[in-house]
């Protein structure tokens, strides 16, 4: 008996929506070094333990493990670090060999250079400001100069140029910075209410500095940060700000929300058959940003406030953020005839109330007999 299909009376079609772009998890560490165990065609391992790195071919001499052994000693313990290989047995610099690294992984933010001098710090600073994905540099330094504050010094050259991407710490501890580079790693879970900052915080496996309170302020001049003791019992790192002054936890949510808000509107662009240039089509694009903006208020970063910069569109200097954030669009009927032909979106601004941090008090105690 021949048979007619049903699909003629009931035609169904399954849609299966794209895979969402994977979002980067702004947690992992890239410690570069000369030691020749990973080859230089592979540039580029993951571990996840120090006895990972032992199996993996390092011995406890090599600095790339030295190195590792603060960075995975740190409370919370950092669950991943790529090691990468700088071949200096020919011409390769050091920009070159984390170029590569980059070329090889793009999952890595924070950066260390095993043994990295001063003119390797300011060749990789402005790399750094720079590369995208973005990421961050993290360095060492116990040139006497920092110290005395003379010009021309790693930090007071970086701290002129107004890099928001290096971060420097002044020990005499071999790789002391690692150890906080392990600490801002493992902290960074991006779950609700773990926004953090790396003022105050322990270097597990570090020596504190023996300076005086104007050696600190002379390295927290030239946007330095150093790890000392105060009243005996607190072993600190202050202050955890980048060469231009910027604290490294706002860089570091900035970087996250700005991912974040771009995969959104790439998913919305990818994921429907259209985005119509419409007000609905530009309210479809606000509802993406939102969610991001959304994730950063949850996790602690932003905050109800007042907005005190300049005004923006319907955004006046003194109105309150009841969410901490609002996301404005000009409108489609004013858009040129070459933008709406090009198909470009309005301009859309999202305006943000950073939650900060505290990390000074001062208290008055009144007392009467």
């Amino acid at each position: 008996m021949s048979t007619l299909p049903l699909s003629d009376i009931v035609n169904i079609s399954v849609v299966i929506s794209p895979v969402a772009t994977m979002r980067k998890g702004f947690n992992l560490g890239l410690i570069v070094g000369t030691s020749a165990v990973i080859p230089v065609s592979d540039r580029l391992k993951i571990f996840t333990s120090i006895n990972d790195m032992t199996d993996g071919g390092f011995t406890t001499s090599m600095p790339e493990y030295k190195a590792a052994t603060l960075y995975f000693s740190q409370n919370p313990k950092p669950s991943k670090l790529a090691i990468g290989r700088w071949d200096n047995t020919g011409e390769e610099t050091a920009l070159e060999a984390i170029t590569s690294c980059r070329e090889k992984n793009s999952d890595w933010y924070a950066c260390y250079l095993c043994g990295a001098v001063k003119d390797d710090i300011e060749a990789l600073s402005p790399y750094f400001e720079a590369v995208e994905p973005a990421s961050t540099q993290f360095y060492t330094t116990s040139d006497a100069d920092v110290l005395a504050g003379t010009d021309g010094n790693v930090m007071k050259s970086l701290q002129a140029l107004g890099f928001k991407r290096s971060i420097g710490q002044y020990s005499t501890y071999p790789d002391a910075a690692a150890s906080i580079m392990g600490y801002a790693m493992g902290a960074n879970t991006g779950l609700a209410n773990t926004a953090y900052t790396l003022a105050y915080k322990q270097e597990v496996g570090v020596i504190p500095e023996v300076l005086t309170e104007n050696q600190v302020m002379l390295i927290k001049g030239q946007n330095g940060n150093v790890y000392i003791n105060r009243g005996n019992n607190y072993n600190l790192f202050e202050q955890g700000i980048m060469a231009n002054g910027m604290h490294f936890d706002e860089v570091l949510n900035l970087d996250m929300l700005v991912n974040d808000i771009r995969t959104a509107v790439m998913d919305l662009l990818v994921g429907i058959s259209k985005v119509p240039q419409t007000e609905g089509g530009v309210t479809l694009l606000i509802t993406s940003i939102t969610g991001p903006c959304e994730s950063a208020l949850t996790r602690g970063f932003l905050a109800p406030g007042v907005w005190n910069a300049p005004p923006i569109m319907s955004l006046s200097t003194g109105d309150s953020l009841s969410k901490g954030y609002i996301i404005l669009s000009e409108s489609i009927a004013n858009q040129s005839e070459e933008d709406r032909a090009n198909r470009i979106a309005p301009p859309i601004y999202v305006c943000l109330k950073l939650a900060g941090a505290i990390e000074f008090v001062a208290i008055q105690i009144n007392v009467n007999r």
